[in-house]
């Protein structure tokens, strides 16, 4: 019986440090348009948290894990990363993977 690869769906969250909200957000709006057009990215979607500007949240839907894979081998990431430390409170990015409340509603 052939196995359903499913998408892979995250929630990356990270806190820009005081003086950095800028610079975040140039940094996240530029990966985010390169992520876009990964072939395997169906979403990037970067919002921040109305009562505190610093905080960021990031929607991210792969086809599947090879697309995922795929993703975290970019260069692009890596370099992306590298940068957002020096802008970030923490050791990086919080990431909470998610599944569809139900596969057979999930629409790509």
């Amino acid at each position: 019986m052939p196995t359903v690869d499913h998408p892979v769906v995250l929630h990356a969250e990270f806190t820009a440090r005081p003086g950095s909200e800028d610079e975040v957000m140039r940094l996240i709006g530029d990966y985010a348009e390169l992520v876009r057009d990964e072939p395997g990215n169906i979403v990037f979607d970067v919002c921040r948290r109305v009562d505190s500007l610093a905080d960021f949240f990031v929607f991210e839907v792969y086809r599947d894990q090879e697309a995922f894979d795929a993703h975290l081998r970019a260069d692009a990431g890596m370099t992306f990363n590298t940068h957002l430390a020096d802008h970030i409170v923490g050791e990086g990015s919080t990431l909470n993977f998610l599944t569809p409340a139900s596969v057979t509603g999930w629409r790509p």
